[in-house]
């Protein structure tokens, strides 16, 4: 087989179709799943290609090390974890897989939406609580309100197609141009700042987005309204979202990342010491937390796979 020659270390477990194709392909297939970054230094010249999800960033350190290295291939969205820009010098190939969870992701982010404003999680504690409240509980219709998505790539197109069969106007900005569509009308951040009532985050953890939601951003806003993340949770200043929570700017906020996490999405803290506005966050009633599993459903866990072994195997024919 043409691929034979290929040796593909795989650092993170992940749906075993990927592993059975690019065996069947003829590529050369190495788990290593439990050694330190280091100890995988040691011995990477030894390999063309790397899957990995986010178990460790992969930096210039490792990247010289790894003197025949031609691909690496993250099994997920982003790319935060990779030097980019050094691998490119390298000549390596960099592989994610966008499109494989945007449509979970687009669903969790409607559901965290439509949960909000519908109090739907306060109200299932306060019956199990035996408290019947129907005033204090009463929600909020999407029907009717102005939608803005900022980050318009594989994920928020997801989420507007999701926003098709509700009455709502959806604007979307990006730093790209061109990329509206029959879903969405892109426009600039002013006007979308300007109309909407709603805010979903789908963009990636870079420089010119880290803490990008901070009171400044927040302020600019002219009305009051409801924030989704579903992206990176170092995109959102956590004490400047609670500032707004409490003073009523900010609706309700749906969290699936948290400014917190660590690398790998793995933990949050280390220690047992939290941070006052994640205090915060655990007690409000108009809060929707989740661990990261926007994009972590039963059928995104095979199409991520599928799709870094598709793009694998194109690198190759």
């Amino acid at each position: 087989m043409p691929n034979r020659d290929i040796k593909i270390l795989h650092i993170d477990s992940n749906h075993p179709l990927l592993w059975e194709q690019l065996v069947a392909a003829g590529f050369q297939n190495e788990a290593d799943f439990t050694s330190s970054k280091s100890e995988i230094e040691a011995k990477i010249e030894d390999y063309q290609g790397i899957v990995i999800r986010s178990r460790f960033k992969i930096d210039k350190a490792f990247m010289d090390k790894a003197t025949n290295l031609k691909f690496i291939a993250r099994v997920g969205a982003g790319l935060e974890s990779i030097d980019c820009d050094y691998a490119e010098t390298k000549g390596i190939h960099l592989i994610a897989a966008p499109e494989g969870n945007c449509n979970a992701v687009g669903e969790h982010a409607l559901g965290m939406l439509l949960s909000l404003m519908n109090k739907l999680n306060r109200a299932d504690r306060l019956v199990r609580q035996g408290q019947w409240i129907r005033e204090g509980n009463r929600g909020y219709e999407l029907e009717g309100k102005t939608v803005g998505i900022i980050g318009y790539g594989n994920m928020g197109k997801s989420f507007a197609k999701k926003l098709r069969g509700f009455d709502v106007t959806v604007l979307c900005y990006d730093i790209l141009p061109n990329v509206g569509d029959a879903n969405a009308r892109q426009v600039s951040l002013a006007e979308l700042q300007a109309k909407a009532e709603v805010l979903s985050l789908h963009i990636p953890w870079t420089p010119e987005t880290d803490k990008m939601v901070n009171t400044n951003f927040i302020n600019a806003f002219a009305q009051p309204f409801w924030l989704i993340n579903t992206s990176r949770g170092k995109n959102v200043v956590t004490d400047d979202l609670v500032t707004a929570l409490a003073t009523g700017k900010i609706l309700g906020a749906g969290l699936d990342v948290l400014e917190y996490e660590k690398l790998s999405f793995e933990n949050l803290f280390i220690d047992s010491e939290k941070p006052k506005a994640f205090a915060y966050l655990l007690q409000a009633d108009n809060v929707l937390l989740t661990p990261h599993i926007a994009g972590w459903t039963f059928e995104s866990h095979e199409k991520l796979a599928q799709t870094i072994v598709d793009k694998i195997l194109k690198m190759f024919r």
